[in-house]
């Protein structure tokens, strides 16, 4: 564990530790530790207390973390499950220490450090697929009988005209689960080699997350949102693997999910764009990971001047391509029909720098554990529409699930 190898981590006041990626598996990595200042807030806090947060800390280096459940926060929405997993609901933080890890080289941002802590962050952060643990089973919350009639009435609202697409996720669990997170992280990272993983421990509770998805990035006035929709698996030689790669950009059924998606996203950032900015700047693209491919789009905008962190959120947040169109009803129909809280699944991690630039992923390809309670907890998810097949469905599902049961094994 990260606190029995840098000795500072096991005695600082606030127990908290977020290792994210920023963009891409070899590229800039940030470390914070502990928590000089720090909000928490539930789903129906008031969005201006982000905005008097951000305020009195702008000038220095935010970590956050987003629950789903602030949509509860942004429309008159509510969540009926329990999350079992006490992550918080949302978190901002101020760290005591952080640092950029790039290529080897380890920068201190803020805080101390000591003549070893370098040699220290290179031995416990270097990706790695060899670590001793017991292999532990996840089991699906629903039999695929119950996932299939759920579809069948995310189909009924379909054909009903009530909305044209609904992501739709299902849970796989254990109650009784003894992992050691960061190794497990590390694994799933090596793995999936995904640009936005991210481990966060926050007292007993952990996110173990190998994310594709960006959710959000500013740079200046830029604002930039990349979708997912669209999912195949990778070849086993290299021809199979372009033929697999081509077959999902000829797959209209992908396209049209992939294009409802990105024409939300560009309405959501039109809420808050300058007049006539939003492009589409990238449409149905295949990016190639080390598990699977993927259909993502770029979007962006130039940001309206003086806009607030809460403005963003209210516009934007859930990410569409874990919600479904149009965005309210479909909200409402996830809370009626999915079976399980979804927590930080379907949320978003990220960092704020001081002046002002963001990058924020998207919470999916996740293990969220307990180590108290020893609650383990897995989501995948797939859009579904009036097209598609509940039995492909569930396979896709499996498939994005893949990386996370060999994290475990």
């Amino acid at each position: 564990m990260v606190e029995t190898l840098i000795p500072e981590l096991g005695s600082l006041p606030h127990d908290t530790v977020v290792y994210l990626h920023d963009g891409s598996f070899h590229g800039r990595s940030l470390l914070a530790v502990g928590e000089a200042h720090s909000i928490r807030f539930q789903s129906n806090t008031q969005l201006k207390a982000i905005d008097h947060f951000l305020e009195q800390h702008k000038d220095e280096w935010k970590v956050a973390l987003f629950g789903y459940n602030l949509k509860n926060s942004i429309e008159d929405l509510s969540s009926k499950h329990p999350e079992n997993t006490d992550i918080p609901e949302s978190l901002i933080l101020v760290p005591q220490m952080l640092f950029s890890i790039e290529r080897g080289n380890i920068e201190v941002i803020s805080g101390h450090s000591n003549p070893q802590l370098s040699e220290v962050l290179k031995s416990i952060l270097e990706p790695s697929d060899s670590f001793t643990q017991e292999a532990v089973e996840l089991y699906p919350r629903l039999t695929r009988e119950d996932y299939l009639e759920d579809l069948g009435k995310v189909q009924q609202h379909i054909q009903r005209g009530d909305i044209y697409e609904m992501n739709y996720c299902q849970e796989f669990f254990n109650e009784s689960a003894d992992i050691q997170p960061f190794e497990t992280y590390k694994k799933l990272h090596y793995l999936t080699r995904a640009p936005f993983s991210v481990f966060i421990r926050t007292n007993a509770s952990h996110l173990l997350c190998g994310s594709p998805e960006r959710y959000l990035k500013r740079i200046g006035d830029q604002l930039i949102s990349q979708p997912i929709k669209g999912t195949t698996r990778r070849g086993n030689t290299p021809e199979e693997d372009e033929l697999l790669k081509e077959a999902l950009r000829a797959d209209e059924k992908e396209r049209g999910e992939n294009i409802m998606i990105t024409d939300l996203v560009r309405n959501d950032l039109g809420r808050i764009a300058q007049p006539n900015s939003v492009n589409v700047d990238e449409l149905c693209e295949i990016y190639s990971f080390e598990t699977v491919h993927q259909m993502i789009s770029t979007v962006s905008a130039l940001a309206k001047k003086e806009l607030k962190f809460s403005e963003l959120l209210q516009a934007t947040f859930p990410m569409g391509s874990m919600t479904g169109a149009p965005k309210v009803r479909s909200m409402q129909l996830i809370d009626e029909i999915e079976r399980s809280d979804r927590g930080l699944y379907s949320g978003s991690v990220g960092y704020i720098e001081p002046n002002g630039n963001f990058d924020f992923n998207v919470v999916i390809r996740s293990l969220l554990y307990n180590s108290e309670s020893h609650y383990l907890s897995a989501r995948v998810g797939g859009a579904i529409t009036a097209l598609c097949d509940p039995e492909k469905e569930y396979e896709e599902c499996l498939l994005k699930a893949d990386a996370l049961f060999k994290a475990l094994r």
